[in-house]
């Protein structure tokens, strides 16, 4: 065993080293230069450390967090996820962005690796104009634009969520308050959380705050406060309390997210990446089993943010406006023009009248791809913004998020809150709830 792991370590040495050694030659500029590329058509400049630097994480010893004004982001963390259709999600990462071979593209960085790695890389791919800069020297300069998302720090970075499992007090965190960190899965604990979770989580399944019904047809709908107060009280969870949720599949741990926020926890952070990210940073999983310490009050009157969720009749009056109110589809384009219902338990295709096609995933109810990077982590807003001012989604409307019962359109209002959009909630009937309602309208077919 231990001659593997060294031939591993060696092999992954030589790697980083040939990395380095191919993009030896780079020119390093300055910052002088990289403010002139900012302003010219033949230029990129482009971040390539972790997203949660990129969103505004003083990660590495910046002075200041975010990105440069201006940079486009292609992490190299991407270029360590282990997925059958890696590169496929790169070039078009690549092309998303217009980062093509042909252009002069300055890649920066806090330590020298990120950009190495993305320069080995791209070298590959064809691009022979690149160069280097240190971003610490923008970021001391407060004279320099940097832009950081409004509420980055909802999105943890795994190195953060690191110090919090080893009992430190991490930035943005406050000392005075509790922090709670919890695994969110469907199903009991042999089905995910037993195969491995953050050192110290304990589990909560997602059948608890959305009870399956138990007549036909069988929808999972969000409980009722009462229920949702039990599960609080249950997991040790008050409304004063930090609590970070944790997940294999991030859609658990955003929905899961979504409904502590509802009820009133002032304080709720995601994983940004899932458990993928906390891998990916060279940490390990433990699969010793933990268990919550219950408490008997919550502290504040359940919900103590109901602006979280539209509810049907909210959601009906607010069609009835749309002038001030867009119900948005995070739904795939199929189940949008009622071609499929994307779920084997649903039987009923179709939409929702008036609502706007908002994009989720390309091929399945449990994708998010035009909303993640291929790390999982939440995709560049500007990115995601610009698929909704394709569809004519006004963001300074009330958008009221809808999928088929609330997951994807969890992890949806969570970037969208993330960026700074003022008027968002969700529609967590979504598809299935609607569809269910006796005399609710459905329309199929291709908008006009």
């Amino acid at each position: 065993m231990k001659t593997c792991v060294r031939l591993m370590l060696a092999v992954v040495q030589t790697i980083c080293l040939a990395a380095f050694a191919w993009a030896g030659d780079i020119p390093h500029i300055d910052t002088a230069k990289v403010s002139k590329a900012l302003s010219q058509n033949d230029w990129m400049v482009v971040d390539t450390r972790l997203n949660d630097a990129f969103n505004g994480w003083r990660l590495d010893g910046v002075k200041r967090g975010g990105h440069i004004t201006g940079a486009v982001d292609f992490s190299a963390n991407w270029l360590k996820v282990d997925a059958k259709n890696l590169e496929a999600l790169l070039q078009e990462a690549m092309d998303n962005k217009g980062l093509r071979p042909e252009k002069n593209v300055v890649l920066y960085d806090a330590t020298g690796k990120d950009a190495a790695a993305v320069a080995a890389y791209l070298q590959k791919k064809g691009f022979g104009k690149l160069y280097f800069y240190d971003v610490k020297q923008w970021a001391a300069d407060p004279s320099l634009p940097m832009t950081s998302y409004p509420k980055y720090r909802q999105l943890v970075p795994a190195v953060v969520l690191k110090e919090v499992v080893d009992g430190k007090v991490p930035e943005t965190f406050d000392k005075n308050k509790k922090i709670i960190v919890i695994e969110a899965s469907w199903g009991e604990e042999k089905t995910s959380y037993a195969k491995g979770h953050i050192p110290g989580t304990f589990h909560i399944n997602t059948d608890r705050i959305e009870p399956p019904t138990k007549t036909e047809p069988v929808m999972w709908v969000l409980g009722d406060d009462a229920t949702l107060k039990q599960v609080a009280l249950d997991s040790g969870i008050t409304r004063n309390d930090t609590v970070i949720v944790t997940s294999e599949e991030p859609l658990a741990a955003f929905r899961v997210a979504t409904v502590l926020r509802y009820i009133g926890v002032d304080d709720v952070r995601v994983l940004n990446g899932g458990t993928l990210a906390w891998t990916l940073a060279g940490f390990k999983l433990e699969t010793k089993r933990h268990a919550p310490t219950p408490v008997k009050d919550f502290g504040g009157t359940i919900p103590g943010h109901p602006d979280v969720i539209d509810t049907m009749e909210e959601t009906k009056a607010g069609l009835a406006h749309p002038d001030t109110f867009t119900l948005v589809d995070n739904r795939t384009w199929k189940e949008h023009i009622g071609e499929i219902t994307g779920y084997s338990y649903h039987k009923i295709k179709g939409r929702i009248p008036g609502s706007v096609y908002g994009y989720a995933g390309k091929n399945s109810a449990y994708d998010l791809d035009y909303f993640r990077n291929p790390d999982k982590t939440m995709r560049n807003a500007e990115e995601f913004l610009a698929l909704w001012k394709k569809q004519g989604i006004d963001t300074t409307k009330h958008l009221s998020f809808m999928c088929g019962s609330g997951w994807r359109v969890a992890e949806i209002y969570y970037y969208a809150d993330t960026i700074g959009l003022p008027d968002i909630a969700i529609f967590s009937d979504g598809w299935i709830g609607w569809s269910n309602t006796p005399g609710n309208p459905i329309v199929t077919g291709v908008p006009k």
